[in-house]
């Protein structure tokens, strides 16, 4: 019998269906549920891709005002779970206090199981409790949610105590409708491997952000920033980025797994940067973009390396008011959407997941007695 193949990381690997999103590297499209990114972005707001990610498709106005006031009567957080927050030690990770507090609003939950009610709650509660977390940690007194502003309006609203401009609304919901799925990647992967165990909810999306904590998965945009920072002056963009290459460090925000051409993201944040962020911070950016992307593809030609969606995210998140600690938090926030649909796809034609694995140890032995070992 002939060796099985092995596919480290599952690379190439398909494991089942999904009608949520597709992810065509190669030519460098993405698109929601038959949508293209680029018309969705222009187009709509988290809560309607929230809507077609659940529910197939895209909202009436009726529908849309609908979704916007459950999530509104959603965003209470459990006197607990705000506890919790308030106790966490204040120079935690905010990831790591999300994962804390999505575990926290299971205990005695009676929407564990997923459902529609259930992922909307959730969905709704994300910013809440990164909103909260982030005032308490900063000695500042929790700022209740706001009915009458959108998903992204109130989390940018409850973390500075100012209502948001429409320029900065637009480009936050611009940034969570883009990265609100993204195929099976390691957190949605992870969610959905839970799911097919049929666990609960809490414990899905729990995983989901462990996993998008991680530095080669979600953790790494605010150092695309750092990186920007750190050569300041585009007359040192090519200095600074060829050494960090000659010490094997990698360039942030350049390169993607799925995509051998421009990750479609990337291009519509290059846009919404132009108009959101200081001219002198976007000129920057891009003198810094261009000049990697020179020396990528004369040192690896091969290798097709483009612009990543966390470059110009870290610059777009910076311009809307954010700290650098909670860019991935808020990525989470949007990955949501994605997570919860595709878990409740999971669970609608279940098989537990369950992979295998060529064993490569030792043949088999026998146990000697612990004197004659």
């Amino acid at each position: 019998m002939s060796a099985p193949i092995v596919a480290k990381g599952l690379e190439g690997v398909v494991v089942g269906n999904t009608a949520l999103s597709r992810v065509e590297g190669q030519i460098g499209r993405l698109t929601f549920r038959g949508y293209d990114i680029h018309d969705l972005a222009r187009h709509i707001t988290f809560e309607e891709a929230a809507h077609l990610f659940w529910k197939g498709e895209l909202p009436t106005r009726a529908q849309y005002d609908d979704l916007k006031m459950q999530m509104a009567h959603a965003r209470m957080i459990p006197n607990h779970v705000m506890q919790i927050a308030r106790g966490l030690p204040k120079n935690s990770e905010p990831m790591d206090a999300l994962r804390t507090l999505v575990s926290a609003l299971g205990a005695g939950n009676p929407l564990k199981q997923p459902d529609l009610s259930a992922v909307m709650m959730l969905t709704a509660q994300t910013p809440i409790l990164l909103a909260a977390f982030d005032r308490y940690r900063r000695g500042l007194e929790f700022i209740p949610p706001r009915g009458d502003l959108d998903h992204a309006a109130n989390y940018l609203y409850m973390l500075s105590g100012t209502e948001p401009t429409a320029a900065q609304t637009r480009a936050l919901n611009v940034y969570l409708v883009l990265l609100s799925d993204h195929g099976l990647n390691a957190s949605t992967f992870a969610a959905r491997v839970i799911a097919s165990t049929w666990s609960d909810l809490y414990s899905c999306i729990t995983g989901a952000v462990g996993a998008l904590k991680g530095p080669l998965h979600g953790g790494a945009p605010s150092r695309a920033l750092e990186m920007i920072e750190a050569i300041g002056k585009k007359e040192n963009a090519e200095t600074w980025m060829r050494a960090a290459l000659a010490k094997k460090e990698r360039l942030m925000g350049f390169g993607h797994r799925m995509y051998k051409a421009e990750d479609p993201r990337a291009e519509i944040l290059r846009d919404l940067a132009r108009g959101v962020c200081a001219p002198q911070l976007f000129e920057l950016a891009q003198s810094v973009e261009q000049t990697g992307l020179q020396i990528l593809h004369e040192s690896k030609p091969a290798e097709r390396i483009y612009t990543n969606v966390e470059f110009y995210s870290a610059v777009i998140l910076h311009a809307v008011g954010l700290a650098k600690d909670m860019f991935t938090p808020t990525f989470a926030a949007s990955r949501m959407a994605g997570w919860t649909a595709h878990i409740l796809e999971q669970v609608a034609d279940n098989r537990l997941i369950r992979p295998d694995a060529e064993y490569v140890g030792p043949a088999p032995r026998a146990v000697k007695a612990i004197d004659q070992r």
